[in-house]
């Protein structure tokens, strides 16, 4: 493009003489781009309506990136101001605290006024998903052995919980004694 197809060029873009736009075209040493910022930071072109990508006076410019690596991922964001991370965290927390029950409150087991051992509830929640038939069998065993189990801990150790536990040793007794009073009533009519 000649010099004069750029001043004619200038000239319907900005709407100013031919010694304007040739005095901004020297200035921006040729660019026609440069020569309409030249003349709009000049105030002889009116900025465009709501700003405009060649009007550099009201936005900031940022020439180095200073965010951090976990500011350019917001965009995977849930909704709710969380992204992935902050979920994972929330649920790792959540984990640990659980993991942290699971080891300060422990199932007791009693025979009579005795206690036989205690033991964590993570542990007793571990064999439970290892092996839950083995696990409930040996539980009615001992139940029908005569056992009795409580929990304790600050989050477990609550007369509901507990209650519960109760009953199911009463129904053992119940079964116990039923089977029981079954044979001897059988035993009495044989003699």
């Amino acid at each position: 493009m000649t010099e004069i197809e750029k001043v004619e060029k200038l000239r319907e873009k900005a709407d100013v003489t031919y010694a304007e736009a040739k005095e901004a075209l020297d200035r921006s040493g040729g660019s026609l781009l440069d020569a309409l910022i030249d003349l709009e930071s000049s105030g002889k072109v009116a900025k465009p309506a709501g700003g405009g990508f060649y009007s550099g006076a009201d936005l900031p410019i940022q020439t180095e990136y200073s965010g951090s690596y976990s500011d350019s991922r917001k965009s995977t964001d849930t909704g709710s101001g969380e992204n992935f991370a902050d979920l994972m965290k929330r649920f790792g927390e959540f984990c640990l605290k659980m993991f942290n029950k699971g080891l300060e409150n422990h199932l007791v087991a009693f025979k009579g006024d005795e206690q036989l051992f205690s033991c964590p509830v993570l542990v007793v929640i571990a064999l439970a998903i290892a092996s839950f038939g083995i696990t409930i069998l040996l539980f009615a065993v001992s139940l029908l052995c005569g056992f009795r189990y409580q929990f304790s801990g600050d989050d477990l150790n609550k007369e509901s919980v507990n209650s519960v536990m109760d009953s199911a040793s009463d129904v053992a007794d119940d079964i116990k004694r039923t089977f029981t009073e079954s044979v001897s009533n059988a035993k009495d009519k044989e003699e």
